[in-house]
């Protein structure tokens, strides 16, 4: 388990070399460029963090703090300032809750997330984890309005050895859910996990399709404990940020799972998310294969876009 860890603290390393390149290596020039620490040492690092897609918002808060901890422990030399910056980032990335309670008890997980996030991909890669952890997992495939959604889901229901229960393309997506829960019920699932539209463009249809889903879980399904993740793309950055905004508006939204973190220099939006929203990212992906879906840790982030060698990553 620990070779484990350490190796996907590597590749979440390797992921993030884009972010890091963006961002980290701003830092140091600032770090070893000025000889005093004042307003325009504090203004370089406020314009790198905005430009690394942390949020003005954590951006605001994350220099406040900053300039507080500089003045309290009276450091003179920007080079000391490095850890309090990476404490600074890690304390705006506190939220309430990020426990994973569907992994203790009988569950309902909706993932929804436009069109091209990889949000079918992240369903099966997270239908493959529960499988490995034991559970019986039944997948729903209700997002009936993407045509090549079920055969999608389809294959990775068979790469991960679970079932898939289906609709016909166009299909109302509250009938398959209705169908999966009554499977579900009937072999004793562990974890019912649904691919859903997200049509934001369309917000009315959205909640009006999701009021549905969730009336059907509630009456047919109500000893489930009940999920909704959000599956957004890295690669978007504000984009991804403005999506959970209004996701969040639509739905009960439990977490966030971050896909394509190994493709973009846009990683800091998981510091954007957590900070101004609440809502903990619970998984992120940053690769093509189904173990590259990982847990999220704050710290464990963050020291990887640093670059902090971290002895102690979530277990998994």
């Amino acid at each position: 388990m620990a070779e484990e860890k350490k190796g996907f603290f590597k590749r979440l390393v390797s992921g993030l070399t884009k972010t890091r390149d963006n961002i980290v290596a701003g830092f140091d020039s600032i770090f070893s460029g000025f000889s005093s620490i004042d307003e325009d040492f504090y203004e370089e690092l406020e314009e790198i963090l905005i430009m690394g897609d942390i949020g003005i918002n954590a951006t605001t808060s994350i220099i406040e703090n900053l300039k507080k901890e500089v003045a309290e422990q009276h450091i003179k030399e920007p080079m000391e300032c490095k850890q309090l910056l990476i404490n600074e980032i890690k304390e705006q990335m506190r939220v309430d809750s990020t426990e994973y309670e569907f992994e203790n008890r009988k569950s309902v997980i909706l993932v929804i997330g436009v069109n091209g996030v990889g949000k079918t991909t992240s369903v099966g890669k997270l239908a493959g984890k529960l499988k490995d952890q034991g559970k019986k997992v039944i997948l729903a495939a209700a997002d009936t309005f993407r045509a090549a959604a079920g055969e999608q889901l389809t294959q990775w229901a068979n790469r991960a050895g679970v079932e898939i229960i289906g609709g016909q393309s166009g299909a109302d997506p509250a009938s398959v859910v209705y169908d999966a829960v009554a499977a579900a019920k009937a072999r004793n699932a562990d974890v019912l996990l649904c691919d859903t539209a997200g049509r934001l463009h369309n917000k009315k249809n959205l909640m009006e399709e999701l009021r549905k889903i969730y009336k059907i879980l509630e009456r047919e399904y109500p000893e489930a404990y009940l999920e909704t993740l959000v599956v957004l793309d890295g690669t978007t950055g504000q984009n991804a940020l403005s999506q959970a905004r209004q996701f969040a508006e639509v739905a009960n939204v439990n977490g966030i799972i971050l896909t394509k973190l190994d493709g973009t220099a846009k990683g800091g939006i998981a510091v954007a998310i957590q900070s101004e929203l609440d809502i903990p990212v619970k998984y992120i992906g940053v690769g093509e294969s189904i173990d590259d879906l990982q847990k999220f840790d704050a710290d464990a982030f963050v020291n990887a876009l640093f670059d902090v060698d971290h002895k102690d990553e979530q277990d998994d």
